[in-house]
């Protein structure tokens, strides 16, 4: 399989290390907002005396968002461009994280969640441009391993937001939680309007970063870059088709992407709340989420050295799936840490899924590399739908079982690497 680029900045096309950096360094950013939301969901869970259930509803507003501004993100970047379309991202996040002021200072669930809400909407902006943009880089062959690159400074900085936003926003939570049964309406309304605004200041100064970071995206010299095809020149015969519903592969693709953000959220947002559902204290299992990313790294240090030398895409994306049903089952099976530390090890499992995944779902589409982005990145709810789903059906089952939900996710996955991506992919 193989596809063209053109660079329109011609001192670009030997030397892709300024690129790397600076889409390097917006995946550290997306992945510190998107995995803060680990924290948030216990948090807000106190804040705002909230179920499981309702308190799931911070990964669904956040998750949700990328599949209501997917298309027209892909429309904007059709005007705008990848470059300008990453600043307009990052700065749409910044007023999302603004947000968080009001919604701290009246502790508004609502107001949070719309917080959540247009930070997804950046996000989803961001992620239309940046990862079909890393995609097409360089040789559709080793796209997994350029993406590979970005997962480890995404859940890098996955592996610090826990660590540094629950020793802000979750300190001394277990005590509080019990002071806070033994005290009046007034005294409760005090100590919650306190723990709410430990949120404040982080916020501001992601904000700032932000803002910080798209000004300089937008003075630095990213190249634009175009697939096979975007200028209406190709040859490639799968990219004269006339729309995107003629790429049967790019659909299974975009379900198997809705289903793996799913399982992925699964086992880094939810996996505090389960920890805490099963006995463990919350001052522990506020650090679960940095094991799950601590995992996720691991896997992407083997993409690195693995893909394409010893390990193709499609292989790499069968292991995946394989080790996900096992660790799924495992963590059904078993109990307490044992089960928490399955849950984690999805973390591995996980890792090579998206950047395996991208460049076989998008490979060939030319001019329908943007909408065929959109769409993927519609896939995204699944961070929406099945934690909720999962919370839904764990009230009534129990949350270690419905874990189950996850088993049908992996075997769709693996379907897909062994010959969903093939689905059309030659004209007939």
């Amino acid at each position: 399989m193989t596809t063209s680029l053109r660079v329109e900045n011609t001192t670009a096309k030997k030397n892709y290390t300024l690129p790397l950096l600076i889409i390097g360094a917006l995946f550290f950013i997306f992945g510190f907002v998107t995995w803060v939301n680990s924290t948030l969901i216990p948090y807000l869970q106190i804040a705002c005396e909230l179920s499981t259930s309702d308190a799931v509803l911070v990964t669904f507003a956040f998750y949700i968002s990328y599949a209501v501004m997917a298309f027209p993100s892909s429309w904007v970047l059709k005007i705008t461009g990848f470059k300008k379309g990453m600043m307009f991202g990052l700065l749409v996040m910044a007023i999302g994280a603004l947000i968080f002021i009001p919604a701290a200072k009246t502790r508004s669930f609502g107001l949070f969640l719309t917080g959540l809400f247009v930070i997804g909407t950046g996000l989803a902006l961001l992620q239309t441009a940046s990862n079909p943009y890393i995609t097409i880089l360089g040789p559709i062959e080793s796209a997994a391993k350029r993406i590979s690159i970005m997962g480890i400074c995404n859940k890098g900085a996955g592996a610090i937001a826990p660590l540094i936003m629950g020793a802000i926003m979750l300190k001394d939570s277990s005590a509080l939680v019990e002071r806070l049964k033994t005290m009046d309406a007034t005294q409760k309304a005090i100590e919650l309007d306190a723990m709410a605004s430990r949120v404040i200041v982080p916020y501001i100064v992601i904000a700032l970063v932000l803002v910080a970071l798209a000004v300089f995206v937008n003075f630095s010299s990213l190249p634009e870059v175009k697939a096979e095809g975007e200028d209406g020149s190709t040859n490639n015969t799968l990219a004269v088709r006339s729309s995107i519903f003629q790429y049967p592969y790019l659909w299974l693709g975009f379900v198997s992407l809705f289903l793996y953000v799913g399982v992925e959220v699964m086992a880094g947002d939810i996996i505090q709340v389960y920890g805490k559902s099963i006995g463990i204290s919350l001052d522990i299992a506020k650090h679960f989420t940095t094991y799950t990313m601590l995992g996720m790294l691991l896997g992407y240090i083997i993409g690195i050295i693995a893909i394409p030398k010893y390990l193709s895409q499609t292989t790499a994306l069968k292991a995946s799936a394989i080790l996900g049903v096992l660790f799924s089952v495992c963590a059904i099976f078993t109990s307490g840490y044992t089960s928490v530390l399955f849950i984690a090890l999805l973390g591995l499992a996980n890792a090579l899924v998206w950047p395996a995944l991208w460049p076989l779902a998008i490979n060939g589409l030319g001019k329908f590399t943007k909408q065929g982005a959109a769409l993927l990145i519609v896939g995204i709810a699944g961070g929406a739908i099945l934690p909720k789903t999962w919370a839904m059906l764990g009230e009534s089952v129990g949350l270690q079982k419905a874990f189950w939900i996850m088993v049908p996710c992996y075997l769709f996955i693996l379907y897909f690497a062994v010959a969903g991506h093939k689905a059309g992919l030659k004209k007939n």
